[in-house]
């Protein structure tokens, strides 16, 4: 069961803007990434369900997180069923994220009171996913769909919360666009974890490079 109410993650992605997401392999590597990441001031991270024994890597790292990191709110993401939602929601999961919209996984997140990030791609499905009581959407991927998407959605959806993954940077550029459209959050994954720093168990730069990217956020 999730520590934080689902109220808590909502207010916690609106406060941050900035949804960090990876997947490693190695759960001691994977927990050195997330404290990096907490220590640069993100207190939400995505771990990706992309790899064999995936949910034995994120049992790993939300214990961890759970004892050794407090305020920190570990969700997951590539959910493209409800069974899956389901086993990492036993794992005490805060939200879940999908590529694509489903109706089983938003049933089953919303009787247990977690957060569904559905990945939508039309005006229908942000108005479905909001019918079943997800409070953000995913744009993805991002790159397809543009910021003018944004602005085009907003404008008779104004309520609707987008968070854009995949095409999004660090850059202040790529952000300043994407946060004009009116996107309430993004997601970045290997621009803000490359593989190259995870190879390099570079710690030090990925936590500079989170509060950096976080106080570029804040400004803008």
């Amino acid at each position: 069961m999730a520590k934080y109410l689902r109220s808590q993650v909502v207010q916690q992605i609106e406060e941050q803007r900035l949804m960090p997401l990876f997947y490693h392999s190695d759960a001691e590597l994977a927990k050195a990434a997330l404290k990096a990441c907490y220590d640069g001031g993100a207190r939400l991270m995505e771990f990706t369900n992309r790899g064999d024994f995936a949910h034995e890597v994120f049992t790993e790292l939300n214990k961890y997180a759970l004892a050794e990191l407090p305020g920190m709110m570990l969700g997951i993401g590539s959910i493209n069923d409800a069974a899956t939602a389901g086993l990492y929601m036993q794992l005490g999961a805060h939200f879940i994220v999908g590529p694509s919209y489903r109706e089983d996984v938003a049933r089953i997140c919303n009787r247990r009171k977690v957060l569904y990030v559905p990945g939508c791609g039309s005006l229908t499905e942000i108005g479905n996913a909001e019918e079943m009581g997800c409070e953000f959407v995913k744009l993805f991927p991002g790159s397809v769909y543009g910021p003018g998407f944004v602005s085009a959605i907003k404008g008779p959806n104004p309520w609707t919360k987008i968070m854009p993954t995949g095409g999004v940077s660090t850059e202040e550029s790529n952000l300043k666009t994407w946060f004009s459209a009116g996107v309430s959050a993004v997601g970045i994954g290997s621009k803000l974890l490359s593989k190259d720093l995870l190879k390099s168990k570079d710690w030090s730069a990925l936590q500079q490079k989170v509060a950096d990217t976080l106080a570029l956020i804040k400004t803008l």
